[in-house]
């Protein structure tokens, strides 16, 4: 079994790798009838001497690999036909400006294992780079915050080497006296909290949060059944809400009334309440003045959100009462962060992050006969062209005419 470490040609230019030269290296001790080679690329935060140095052969034509291993969207024209691709494809959403991409690999008979889809038999995830983004999108949040208003400078994650490096940064800033809401569960929300706890921002209940002032930074993490409440009434249910959330109706205004700045971590599944709308965001009681938004649903969920912003112009504000988009300081504005690819500021630890699960959760995989089932849940196309049953709700969505 040949896998190929491809050339990430998405532009803007994603540093991240899934294997770094030395879990290749793991890779092989591991499972000795892997064969790993390299395709030559002069943006991969490893350079293509380091792989050759740990051993792998680095060249330009990766033809003769089973299995190719990215990070973002391939290019149609990047295409190989008759392959297996692991990568964000960024289409089991039936994202539109990603229905071409999917069509082309149906019409290559390429078996396609989204990084998303690479899930447990109770459909949680089991790598990604949320953890990152996270602690990335926290950061930003603040370094937001102290250019707006002028209390501090942070430099920006990408300029920095590490995340040893990011946290020292932190050290050698005060936050001022603000209420920080911070929602969701996952590794995207660890991420963050990571974050706040490292700045000594103390972490209240609930119940406090909404009750209390403080004379210090505060934050409270919330998850769904927090700001989501039945239409009739009745008890929130976790289950019946995944399942169905018809029912249920937002009560996110309970904290946007008592916060300063909001982080997202939470995941917003279809057909959800969303958390603040256009017109919540417009009452005069709706205090939250800085979001972070590491989700980035784009017109979705968080209202604010116009828009991706991107890791060199980060920010932009958006005005309540227009409903559009202003400078990231204007006054009565929302200051938002929206970047959609944040873990590419911190390519090293997150490359070797998601390494780390992916050798541990998908390459044993192809050497024990998926005995876990690990690759059939995942696998969205089949290398006859078709969808797999899983993903055959998508099926309405590649017959649309583009």
């Amino acid at each position: 079994m040949t896998f190929a470490i491809i050339k990430e040609r998405k532009n803007p230019p994603d540093r991240r790798v899934v294997l770094s030269p030395e879990k290749c290296q793991e890779v092989i001790k591991q499972f000795p009838d892997a064969k790993i080679i390299v395709e030559t690329s002069n943006v991969r935060i490893f350079p293509d001497e380091a792989y050759r140095n740990a051993g792998f052969e680095v060249m330009d034509d990766i033809s003769a690999a089973d299995v190719l291993l990215g990070v973002k969207e391939v290019p149609v024209a990047a295409l190989i036909p008759n392959k297996k691709y692991f990568y964000f494809s960024h289409t089991i959403k039936k994202q539109p400006y990603n229905r071409k991409l999917l069509k082309a690999m149906l019409n290559k008979n390429i078996e396609m294992f989204d990084h998303e889809t690479i899930v447990n038999p109770d459909n949680q995830r089991l790598i990604g780079f949320g953890y990152y983004a996270g602690l990335v999108g926290a950061y930003n949040g603040f370094r937001g915050l102290g250019l707006r208003d002028k209390l501090f400078e942070l430099p920006k994650v990408e300029h920095l080497h590490d995340l040893q490096a990011l946290k020292a940064a932190l050290d050698k800033i005060t936050i001022p006296n603000i209420k920080i809401i911070l929602s969701g569960t996952g590794k995207v929300t660890r991420g963050s909290k990571e974050i706040l706890d490292h700045l000594k921002i103390r972490e209240v209940t609930d119940a406090d949060y909404l009750s209390k002032d403080y004379n210090q930074p505060v934050y409270c993490l919330i998850d769904v059944s927090e700001y989501n409440t039945r239409k009739d009434g009745g008890e929130f249910n976790k289950q019946e809400f995944y399942a169905d959330p018809s029912n249920y109706e937002s009560d996110f205004m309970k904290y946007a009334k008592v916060s300063d700045m909001f982080i997202t971590g939470h995941f917003f599944g279809n057909g959800a309440p969303y958390l603040f709308t256009r017109e919540d965001a417009k009452r005069s009681d709706f205090k939250i003045n800085l979001v972070a938004d590491v989700s980035c649903d784009v017109d979705g969920p968080i209202a604010c959100t116009l828009r991706a912003s991107t890791i060199a112009d980060p920010f932009y504000g958006y005005n309540p009462k227009t409903e559009s988009e202003t400078a990231f300081d204007a006054k009565d504005s929302i200051t938002v962060m929206a970047v959609d690819n944040l873990p590419c500021e911190l390519p090293k630890d997150a490359s070797e992050g998601f390494g780390d699960m992916f050798l541990e959760n998908v390459i044993p995989a192809f050497f024990n006969g998926d005995r876990d089932g690990v690759l059939e849940r995942a696998k969205m196309t089949t290398a006859s062209g078709k969808l797999t049953l899983r993903f055959a709700y998508l099926q309405d969505y590649v017959l649309i005419a583009d």
